[in-house]
């Protein structure tokens, strides 16, 4: 401060980085709680029709669901978890026995 009390140049120059500094950092952490906040809303929810999904397990494999409209999801690690396999006909008789359970599913 000079002798009339007012702030420096470099004084007023120093706090105004620190105040654009600090609304930088709250502008990016408001930023990330909005991304979160949107994700969740789009947790386990069914990319065609939004309903609820359900976890089921065939052989073995955990995929998800969707009771309304039928649809299956798969997450990376469970598409590895089918190409991984050492039995290669275990895709074939996993999306078999999907597939039969729908059509049953329907005829009801």
């Amino acid at each position: 401060m000079d002798r009339t009390g007012k702030p420096s140049k470099n004084e007023e120059e120093y706090f105004a980085k620190l105040d654009a500094e600090r609304i930088k950092r709250k502008r990016h952490e408001l930023l990330r709680l909005a991304q979160n906040e949107e994700r969740s809303k789009h947790y386990m929810k069914c990319p065609k029709c939004g309903a609820d999904l359900a976890t089921v397990e065939f052989h073995r494999i955990q995929v998800h669901r969707c009771p309304e409209c039928h649809g299956l999801w798969l997450d990376n690690a469970e598409i590895d978890a089918v190409v991984a396999h050492e039995d290669k006909s275990m895709l074939t008789r996993a999306l078999g026995d999907f597939l039969s359970g729908l059509r049953r599913a329907r005829s009801k």
